[in-house]
């Protein structure tokens, strides 16, 4: 044993006292099983700090920093859902003149073309769609 503590180059002390927490039951074993089943309650959509206020609510007083380790060591991440799609952002751009002022029949064909773009974004890509 004295080989494999000289050649890993850790001291004797700290040998003895990781062979010690080795042989210590988990004492975060309870709360680790309540965070995963929040997580799998909420499938997968609460984090840290949801996950603490709803074990506060449930009577387990415990600071965010530790239910974010646990988290961590479960590998137990929040899935983010994705944003609502908003288009309306106030007056931008230039506002083209109203010249069709909603005259939409004439006496021959050709005589008036409209358009239309809408812009979506969606899944970070941004897809235009012409009418």
């Amino acid at each position: 044993m004295k080989a494999l503590v000289a050649f890993a180059q850790i001291t004797r002390s700290t040998y003895y006292d990781l062979v010690k927490k080795m042989n210590r039951p988990d004492p975060d074993a309870d709360l680790k099983a309540e965070i995963q089943a929040i997580y799998d309650e909420h499938e997968g959509r609460y984090g840290y700090r949801r996950i603490r206020d709803e074990l506060a609510d449930r009577g387990q007083k415990v600071n965010h920093k530790k239910v974010q380790r646990i988290m961590k060591e479960l590998g137990l991440k929040c899935v983010v859902r994705m944003k609502k799609y908003k288009s309306y952002k106030g007056t931008v751009g230039k506002i083209a003149p109203n010249i069709l002022d909603r005259k939409f029949t004439e006496d021959a064909p050709n005589e008036k073309w409209v358009t239309d773009i809408t812009e979506f974004k969606l899944y970070g890509e941004k897809l235009y769609h012409l009418y």
